[in-house]
């Protein structure tokens, strides 16, 4: 016992001293941005200055729509409302920015190829499915996606979807979109490849923002994360002792990896739980293969197949 815990402490000395020599590192990484305020520039524009506009923003104007589409949307009531609200909420993106600059920072010391995007923020008339974008020397932020669940623009959206519209998950959704083809896709169809897929992703999460918490980086409240730690042992015992995990029935994926009100165990627990425990579950396989292969970087994980990282993981959740 005396010798397991001599191996816990070092492990977390070690642990410790790594994430201390990271943040050192990161510090020293010069990141100089600014973001536009697109939604401002376009919204307070006038007719006669869409020709120069169009020329600084080309990507926001697609090529055979006439002038008029945008000279409508200046005057839409309804865009116009939307605008003021994004003006109320976000005056200036204050604390954002300064996450979005450490964030940059960290991406440069874990991907050194990348450099500081172009960071342009803009309202898409509330288009949750594409709320932000960051793709290679672009990022794209819908600020109108992210006026906090509570909004009234909101009130018919289900409240599992509330969540998402949070301005803590600004940062999140930035990473999720980052890692677009840097994780390999997976190789079947099965429950457990689609689990680890996310679990990596969420993995980048842990080192591009480090400083979010865990909730805000699955998009959880506090007490659903608090549900799964606490019942980690009992949801990971039902997928195996079902046989779900190499199961590839495409249902899976909607009982437990796709956004959804609950996850579906088809128990009388299944209100208690949040959507999406099969991706938090794959977290936990991809940190606990991380913790026991250190000498693994970051991009070699992302390439690794599904069964690799969980024949060597050594993940056992323990009952509570």
């Amino acid at each position: 016992m005396k010798q397991l815990l001599f191996v816990l402490v070092a492990i977390t000395l070690f642990s410790c001293k790594e994430d201390s020599k990271v943040e050192e590192a990161v510090a020293k990484i010069p990141i100089e941005f600014k973001v536009e305020r697109f939604d401002q520039i376009f919204y307070q524009s006038k007719p006669e200055d869409l020709s120069r506009i169009k020329a600084q923003y080309p990507f926001f104007f697609p090529a055979g729509n006439p002038d008029s589409v945008w000279i409508n949307k200046l005057k839409n009531p309804l865009l116009k409302e939307l605008y003021k609200e994004v003006q109320v909420k976000y005056p200036t993106l204050g604390p954002i920015e300064s996450d979005m600059e450490k964030m940059f920072a960290y991406v440069q010391y874990y991907f050194p190829k990348f450099k500081t995007p172009r960071v342009i923020t803009l309202i898409n008339e509330v288009d949750t499915e594409a709320k932000s974008f960051y793709v290679d020397t672009l990022a794209l932020v819908s600020l109108d996606c992210y006026l906090g669940k509570e909004h009234r623009f909101y009130v018919d959206f289900p409240e599992y979807k509330k969540q998402s519209l949070e301005p803590n998950q600004i940062l999140p959704d930035l990473v999720s979109t980052f890692c677009y083809g840097k994780i390999a896709p997976p190789t079947d169809r099965t429950l457990l490849s689609a689990m680890i897929y996310y679990g990596k992703e969420l993995y980048v999460k842990d080192k591009l923002i480090p400083f979010y918490s865990d909730a805000d980086k699955i998009g959880y409240t506090d007490m659903q994360i608090k549900f799964c730690q606490e019942n980690e042992y009992f949801m990971w015992s039902n997928l195996v002792e079902n046989k779900l995990l190499f199961d590839s029935n495409p249902k899976n994926e909607l009982r437990f990896i796709k956004p959804a009100p609950f996850s579906k165990f088809y128990l009388e627990i299944d209100n208690q739980t949040p959507g999406r425990v099969g991706q938090w579950l794959g977290w936990q396989i991809v940190r606990s293969y991380m913790e026991n292969h250190e000498e693994v970087t970051l991009q070699e994980l992302l390439a690794m197949d599904a069964k690799t990282i969980f024949d060597n993981s050594k993940y056992k959740p323990k009952k509570q």
